[in-house]
Protein backbone atom coordinates (compact mmCIF):
# COMPACT_ATOMS: atom_id res chain seq x y z
CA UNK A 1 0.00 0.00 0.00
CA UNK A 2 1.69 3.34 -0.91
CA UNK A 3 1.57 6.10 1.77
CA UNK A 4 -0.98 9.22 1.23
CA UNK A 5 0.98 12.18 0.70
CA UNK A 6 1.02 15.37 3.16
CA UNK A 7 -1.30 18.49 1.87
CA UNK A 8 2.29 20.44 1.39
CA UNK A 9 3.45 17.88 -0.68
CA UNK A 10 0.79 17.22 -2.99
CA UNK A 11 0.82 21.14 -3.65
CA UNK A 12 4.98 21.11 -3.80
CA UNK A 13 4.02 18.22 -6.41
CA UNK A 14 1.39 19.94 -8.59
CA UNK A 15 3.00 22.99 -8.80
CA UNK A 16 6.09 21.33 -10.04
CA UNK A 17 4.06 19.52 -12.40
CA UNK A 18 2.35 23.05 -13.61
CA UNK A 19 5.90 24.46 -13.98
CA UNK A 20 7.26 22.15 -16.47
CA UNK A 21 4.06 21.45 -17.96
CA UNK A 22 4.61 25.57 -18.78
CA UNK A 23 8.09 25.09 -19.78
CA UNK A 24 8.10 22.19 -21.71
CA UNK A 25 5.62 24.34 -24.15
CA UNK A 26 7.77 27.48 -23.87
CA UNK A 27 11.17 25.51 -24.73
CA UNK A 28 10.24 21.87 -25.39
CA UNK A 29 11.13 18.69 -23.08
CA UNK A 30 14.57 19.35 -22.55
CA UNK A 31 14.52 22.48 -21.15
CA UNK A 32 17.15 22.88 -18.57
CA UNK A 33 16.01 21.70 -14.65
CA UNK A 34 16.47 24.65 -13.06
CA UNK A 35 14.60 26.56 -15.29
CA UNK A 36 11.97 24.76 -14.15
CA UNK A 37 12.83 24.70 -10.42
CA UNK A 38 12.83 28.36 -10.66
CA UNK A 39 9.80 28.83 -12.17
CA UNK A 40 8.14 26.32 -9.91
CA UNK A 41 10.21 28.38 -6.95
CA UNK A 42 11.80 25.49 -5.47
CA UNK A 43 15.14 23.84 -5.33
CA UNK A 44 16.36 21.52 -8.28
CA UNK A 45 16.95 18.59 -5.66
CA UNK A 46 13.41 18.61 -4.60
CA UNK A 47 12.28 18.14 -8.48
CA UNK A 48 14.88 15.49 -8.96
CA UNK A 49 13.53 14.00 -5.26
CA UNK A 50 9.73 13.95 -7.11
CA UNK A 51 10.92 12.67 -10.53
CA UNK A 52 14.53 11.07 -10.65
CA UNK A 53 14.66 10.98 -14.54
CA UNK A 54 13.56 13.75 -17.03
CA UNK A 55 11.34 10.44 -18.40
CA UNK A 56 9.74 10.37 -15.07
CA UNK A 57 8.90 14.21 -15.34
CA UNK A 58 7.66 13.89 -18.79
CA UNK A 59 5.30 11.28 -17.79
CA UNK A 60 4.11 12.60 -14.50
CA UNK A 61 3.18 16.06 -16.56
CA UNK A 62 1.33 14.04 -19.33
CA UNK A 63 -0.82 12.29 -17.00
CA UNK A 64 -1.71 15.00 -14.49
CA UNK A 65 -3.02 17.26 -17.45
CA UNK A 66 -5.14 13.87 -18.55
CA UNK A 67 -6.43 13.61 -15.06
CA UNK A 68 -7.51 17.05 -14.87
CA UNK A 69 -9.26 16.84 -18.31
CA UNK A 70 -10.50 13.78 -17.01
CA UNK A 71 -12.24 15.22 -13.80
CA UNK A 72 -13.46 18.36 -15.35
CA UNK A 73 -16.01 16.64 -18.02
CA UNK A 74 -18.42 15.27 -15.01
CA UNK A 75 -17.91 18.53 -12.88
CA UNK A 76 -18.93 20.38 -16.37
CA UNK A 77 -21.99 18.27 -16.75
CA UNK A 78 -23.24 19.15 -13.03
CA UNK A 79 -22.68 23.16 -13.94
CA UNK A 80 -25.76 23.78 -14.34
CA UNK A 81 -25.30 24.51 -18.37
CA UNK A 82 -26.74 22.61 -21.32
CA UNK A 83 -25.17 19.26 -22.03
CA UNK A 84 -23.94 21.00 -25.15
CA UNK A 85 -22.32 23.87 -23.66
CA UNK A 86 -20.59 21.31 -21.23
CA UNK A 87 -19.31 19.30 -23.56
CA UNK A 88 -17.86 22.16 -26.08
CA UNK A 89 -16.27 23.47 -22.66
CA UNK A 90 -14.76 20.07 -22.55
CA UNK A 91 -13.24 20.03 -25.52
CA UNK A 92 -11.58 23.49 -25.09
CA UNK A 93 -10.21 21.84 -22.28
CA UNK A 94 -9.00 19.35 -24.49
CA UNK A 95 -7.57 21.54 -27.44
CA UNK A 96 -5.85 22.93 -24.59
CA UNK A 97 -3.91 19.81 -23.58
CA UNK A 98 -3.74 19.00 -27.27
CA UNK A 99 -2.02 22.05 -27.58
CA UNK A 100 0.25 21.83 -24.83
CA UNK A 101 1.35 18.66 -25.51
CA UNK A 102 2.41 19.58 -28.69
CA UNK A 103 5.72 20.25 -26.54
CA UNK A 104 5.71 16.28 -25.65
CA UNK A 105 5.30 15.33 -28.61
CA UNK A 106 9.30 14.55 -29.64
CA UNK A 107 9.37 12.50 -25.52
CA UNK A 108 6.15 10.17 -26.65
CA UNK A 109 7.06 9.23 -29.84
CA UNK A 110 10.39 8.29 -28.82
CA UNK A 111 11.34 4.16 -28.09
CA UNK A 112 11.66 5.22 -24.24
CA UNK A 113 9.95 2.49 -22.74
CA UNK A 114 8.54 4.61 -19.82
CA UNK A 115 6.06 6.12 -22.67
CA UNK A 116 4.93 3.43 -24.24
CA UNK A 117 1.74 3.03 -21.95
CA UNK A 118 0.76 6.96 -22.44
CA UNK A 119 -1.61 6.64 -25.48
CA UNK A 120 -3.09 3.75 -23.91
CA UNK A 121 -3.74 5.77 -20.58
CA UNK A 122 -5.23 8.79 -22.51
CA UNK A 123 -7.86 6.56 -24.78
CA UNK A 124 -8.61 5.22 -21.23
CA UNK A 125 -8.85 8.07 -19.07
CA UNK A 126 -10.17 10.36 -21.86
CA UNK A 127 -12.56 8.94 -23.88
CA UNK A 128 -15.38 7.65 -21.29
CA UNK A 129 -15.60 10.96 -20.31
CA UNK A 130 -16.01 12.60 -24.00
CA UNK A 131 -18.55 9.37 -24.86
CA UNK A 132 -20.49 10.41 -21.53
CA UNK A 133 -20.53 14.37 -22.65
CA UNK A 134 -22.01 13.08 -26.00
CA UNK A 135 -24.24 10.73 -24.55
CA UNK A 136 -25.67 13.62 -21.98
CA UNK A 137 -25.98 16.03 -25.82
CA UNK A 138 -27.45 12.93 -27.81
CA UNK A 139 -30.20 12.53 -24.91
CA UNK A 140 -31.13 16.48 -24.77
CA UNK A 141 -31.42 16.60 -28.62
CA UNK A 142 -28.57 18.57 -28.87
CA UNK A 143 -26.30 17.18 -30.90
CA UNK A 144 -26.34 14.58 -33.77
CA UNK A 145 -26.24 11.07 -33.15
CA UNK A 146 -24.49 9.65 -36.10
CA UNK A 147 -20.75 11.00 -34.73
CA UNK A 148 -18.40 8.85 -32.05
CA UNK A 149 -16.69 10.69 -29.20
CA UNK A 150 -13.56 8.92 -30.90
CA UNK A 151 -14.12 10.87 -33.96
CA UNK A 152 -14.63 13.98 -32.29
CA UNK A 153 -11.86 13.51 -30.02
CA UNK A 154 -9.65 12.20 -33.37
CA UNK A 155 -10.83 14.85 -35.32
CA UNK A 156 -9.99 17.78 -32.43
CA UNK A 157 -7.06 16.18 -32.23
CA UNK A 158 -6.06 16.09 -36.02
CA UNK A 159 -6.88 20.31 -36.20
CA UNK A 160 -4.59 20.46 -33.31
CA UNK A 161 -1.75 19.32 -35.33
CA UNK A 162 -1.27 22.29 -36.89
CA UNK A 163 -1.29 24.88 -33.73
CA UNK A 164 2.43 25.86 -34.28
CA UNK A 165 1.98 27.49 -37.74
CA UNK A 166 0.91 31.28 -36.71
CA UNK A 167 -0.91 31.20 -40.08
CA UNK A 168 -3.65 28.30 -38.66
CA UNK A 169 -5.88 28.83 -35.48
CA UNK A 170 -6.42 25.26 -34.90
CA UNK A 171 -9.02 27.10 -31.70
CA UNK A 172 -11.34 28.68 -34.32
CA UNK A 173 -11.31 25.44 -36.28
CA UNK A 174 -12.21 23.30 -33.86
CA UNK A 175 -15.14 25.87 -32.64
CA UNK A 176 -16.55 24.51 -36.32
CA UNK A 177 -16.21 21.17 -35.82
CA UNK A 178 -18.06 21.94 -32.44
CA UNK A 179 -20.51 24.04 -33.71
CA UNK A 180 -21.29 21.28 -36.65
CA UNK A 181 -22.12 18.52 -34.12
CA UNK A 182 -25.19 20.73 -33.52
CA UNK A 183 -28.20 19.14 -34.49
CA UNK A 184 -29.67 21.17 -37.32
CA UNK A 185 -33.36 23.15 -36.01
Amino acid sequence: MVPRKRADARRNEETLLEAAAAAFVASGVNVPVREIAAQAGVGVGTIYRHFPTRADLVVAVYRHQIEACAEAGPALLAGGGTAHQALAAWIDMFVDFLVTKHGLAEALQSDDATFQTLHGYFLERLLPVCERLMEAAREAGEVREDVSAYEVMRGVGNLCAGAGDSRYDARRLVGVLVGGLRVSA
